[in-house]
């Protein structure tokens, strides 16, 4: 059902690093028919930047271990709902520009700047929320 992360995937696109994914600060995998988010907080939890665009993702899931995490690009995927980011502490640039978004805010914890498209001009929107109790 959907091909997901593989380490061996992750490799691959790690050669500056000398295949060593466990140091990675930024990880590309754009245009790779992605369609689940699995095991990358277990393998690489440095990340700064994970550039994900052009895939086939339905929703933001399992990064919860990213803490470093401080820019995602999810863009030009299937997007259609994100939840539970309030763990991605480092988190401020989220580009969600041409997904289908339901977005709950209660969920955000911390200021965000995140872009998006609308009728045909990209903006971007810092998000000021507090956490809920």
């Amino acid at each position: 059902p959907g091909w997901a992360v593989t380490e061996q995937l992750i490799r691959k696109r790690s050669e500056h690093n000398e295949l060593i994914i466990g140091t990675l600060e930024e990880l590309s995998l754009h245009q790779e028919d992605i369609e689940r988010i699995e095991h990358i907080g277990h393998w690489c939890r440095e990340l700064k930047i994970l550039l994900l665009q052009s895939n086939l993702i339905p929703r933001l899931e399992n990064l919860q271990r990213l803490k470093k995490l401080e820019y995602l690009n999810v863009a030009l995927n299937n997007i259609e709902r994100i939840e539970n980011l309030e763990p991605l502490e480092s988190l401020r640039k989220l580009d969600l520009t041409l997904n289908f978004i339901y977005y709950r805010t209660q969920n955000i914890a911390h200021n965000i700047e995140i872009k998006f498209h609308t009728r045909s001009t990209f903006r971007f929107v810092t998000m000021f929320c507090l956490p809920s109790n």
